[in-house]
């Protein structure tokens, strides 16, 4: 049986902590934040959506089975860190753009590779938490 109380809330907090995982993402290459910790908070608003209302249904909100992340993640990083090959510098310089963004900042292969990072934790954390909690039932 699960706490009503629970699953409202978990409604409630699912968006408003995934919305804080990127918040983290999009600050991480200027202060403390980035891709690991925004992948994280990520996490875990899956993982209280899944205590409140099941692994099965969590894995439904999420449409695709968390292990796909990983390699799209490590993709996505590995073309950060292997792009400033193609300008004539070496692996994992610093590309930016010349003009800031409205909100974001300064945009960059360093928020490249935060957002691969982002999906490969997300991808593992869940793919480990959902493997253990499907066969523990």
């Amino acid at each position: 049986m699960r706490s009503a109380i629970l699953q409202t809330a978990s409604r409630y907090l699912l968006p408003i902590l995934l919305l804080f995982s990127v918040f983290l993402l999009l600050r991480g290459h200027y202060y403390p934040g980035g891709g690991f910790v925004g992948g994280l908070v990520a996490s875990i608003a899956f993982v209280l959506h899944s205590f409140a209302h099941g692994t099965v249904n969590t894995m439904k909100v999420l449409r695709y089975k968390p292990l796909t992340l990983i390699p799209i993640g490590l993709g996505i990083a590995s073309l950060a860190m292997f792009m400033p090959v193609f300008f004539g510098l070496p692996v994992m310089t610093g590309l930016w753009l010349d003009e800031p963004i409205p909100v974001i900042g300064m945009l960059g292969s360093a928020l490249l590779f935060d957002i691969g990072v982002y999906l490969v934790v997300i991808g593992v954390v869940l793919t480990i938490l959902f493997t253990i909690s499907l066969h523990t039932h």
